[in-house]
């Protein structure tokens, strides 16, 4: 399996639903039955999709809310077992399979200790977070164990969109959400929300605090790269940093990696490009909630080297996740 240059394709936000969650939050994981259908399978169903998108390994990711659903009181026992199972089924292929940890957010002591234990007992690349916990951005302070044990292990955390908040749906989207529903999510509603951590993150002086720490967005960046000039020109050089005030790009480059999710756009690749550099780019399908399909045919027409395509497709994922495939 490859593209048809004989190219190894690494696949690292593709999603999957573990039982236990789907009941914790009363089986809300969106996209409909056949998504639910596909995200509950971790089997057949799956591997052929992938064989016949000439995918070889995907990083599979609790899709939202994950172990963000669980209250502090519950939280080390079942974020464990969710985990435990995501194991047990990449060691039924570990050829072709890795995973991201889901993260009890709602204590964040106790996911920054699972992290760690995920990583080191479990071989799982980093970690996934979805949206706002409890109404809030993952770069408030109390969240910050999670980044600072990250940075301890150099591994990575990705951030992932989840629902945006109740008063921002009122406020902006309440009026054409009922006839077009993805205003909420990938349409709309997911960007906007997850752009704004993006940003939120560089403010927040997380990266000063921790200048290690890696983090992933997806969809080509969420639409920060193609704004990067505009953001940066607006704030100036006022951000602390490293002992010196900076800009944004400066922090957000160094910090940040961009996936292809949901997102199989020549221009938005290239612009992406163009503000991060190819060493930052890795490819990404979304699946389930994205086929497989049309990001392995995008990936056929790339207006890229053969350099920077082999970065994107497996390159650079070996590099951040250091997998040894």
């Amino acid at each position: 399996m490859a593209t048809k240059d004989g190219s190894q394709i690494i696949a690292i936000e593709e999603h999957y639903l573990d039982t236990d969650i789907d009941a914790k939050v009363n089986k809300m994981a969106g996209g409909g039955e056949a998504t639910k259908k596909k995200l509950l399978d971790l089997g057949e169903l799956r591997l052929k999709e992938m064989d016949e998108a000439d995918i070889d390994i995907q990083v599979l990711s609790h899709c939202p809310p994950g172990a963000q659903a669980f209250e502090p009181e519950e939280a080390e026992e079942r974020a464990a077992g969710v985990n435990n199972r995501l194991y047990e089924f990449i060691q039924t292929k570990p050829d072709r399979f890795g995973g991201f940890a889901t993260l009890p957010t709602k204590a964040p002591e106790i996911a920054a200790d699972e992290l760690e234990r995920c990583h080191k007992e479990l071989g799982f690349y980093g970690a996934i977070v979805h949206g706002l916990t409890d109404g809030e951005f993952i770069d408030t302070p109390k969240y910050w164990p999670i980044f600072e044990r990250a940075e301890a292990l150099d591994i990575p955390i990705y951030i992932h969109p989840g629902r945006p908040h109740p008063a921002v749906i009122d406020a902006y989207y309440k009026d054409y959400a009922e006839k077009y529903r993805s205003i909420l999510s990938a349409g709309w509603g997911f960007t906007v929300e997850t752009a704004t951590a993006g940003l939120r993150l560089v403010l927040s002086g997380v990266f000063d605090k921790f200048p290690d720490l890696k983090v992933i967005l997806g969809h080509m960046g969420e639409g920060l790269p193609f704004l990067m000039w505009r953001i940066n020109h607006s704030f100036g050089d006022i951000i602390p940093y490293q002992g010196k005030d900076r800009g944004f790009r400066e922090i957000f480059s160094k910090h940040f990696h961009i996936t292809t999710s949901g997102n199989f756009s020549d221009s938005a690749l290239l612009c992406t490009m163009m503000e991060m550099g190819s060493d930052r780019i890795i490819y990404s399908v979304d699946w389930p909630y994205v086929e497989n399909a049309p990001g392995t045919e995008w990936l056929e027409t790339l207006a890229v080297s053969p350099e920077d395509k082999q970065k994107i497709l497996n390159g650079n994922a070996k590099k951040l996740l250091k997998m040894d495939v």
